[in-house]
């Protein structure tokens, strides 16, 4: 089974993760910041990973921690259950509508971790969550992950709407990127004859 448990703690937070890549998106999530753990259950839904998180952080200081080391935590998660990444696909790239919005996510489960993440935001928070490390959350998981990571909302008003599609998208590339391709099952997808590095 590709699985992947985390324990992670700090001085800021602590952190455990497991996560099954050949689910069927079974979750239960609880970071303390509601509209993240909102966020992590369409991940994990519209994925079809199983995942669990129970983060506890410093949230009397601020989210920042929080939401940083969750997508750190989520990431290595995901790059354990991988492994050598044998036989997966590697590419995915989907589009999430949501009434007035539509976001587009481009991904390679290189070992190469980028991020380019192109959306914006009109208000500073949603619920609890700071706006403002919506971004920080994808670039955390992208980095800990592996994954050259692409998501670009194309347009939408309603900022709920933005972010909620922007982890669909993200959900619906992963799932395609992990499937284990059947033709290929038994090989790393690389000329390399291995992911990650230059």
């Amino acid at each position: 089974m590709r699985k992947g448990t985390i324990r992670r703690a700090t001085h800021e937070t602590s952190i455990e993760v497991d996560l099954n890549l050949d689910g069927t998106g079974i979750y239960d999530v609880s970071t303390g910041i509601g509209f993240l753990d909102h966020m992590l259950e369409q991940l994990s839904r519209h994925s079809l990973i199983d995942l669990s998180v129970k983060a506890v952080g410093d949230l009397h200081i601020d989210q920042h921690h929080t939401t940083e080391d969750t997508g750190i935590a989520v990431g290595e998660a995901l790059a354990q259950a991988l492994g050598d990444k044998r036989g997966i696909t590697r590419y995915g790239s989907a589009y999430a509508p949501m009434d007035e919005t539509l976001t587009r996510c481009a991904l390679d489960i290189s070992g190469r971790p980028w991020l380019v993440f192109k959306a914006d935001f009109g208000t500073p928070r949603l619920g609890e969550w700071d706006t403002e490390l919506i971004e920080h959350w994808f670039h955390s998981f992208a980095q800990s992950a592996g994954i050259t990571l692409h998501i670009e909302n194309l347009y939408g008003s309603n900022n709920h709407h933005v972010v909620e599609s922007c982890f669909k998208a993200l959900a619906r590339a992963i799932r395609q990127a992990v499937e284990i391709d059947p033709r290929k099952a038994d090989s790393i997808p690389s000329t390399k004859g291995m992911l990650g590095g230059a």
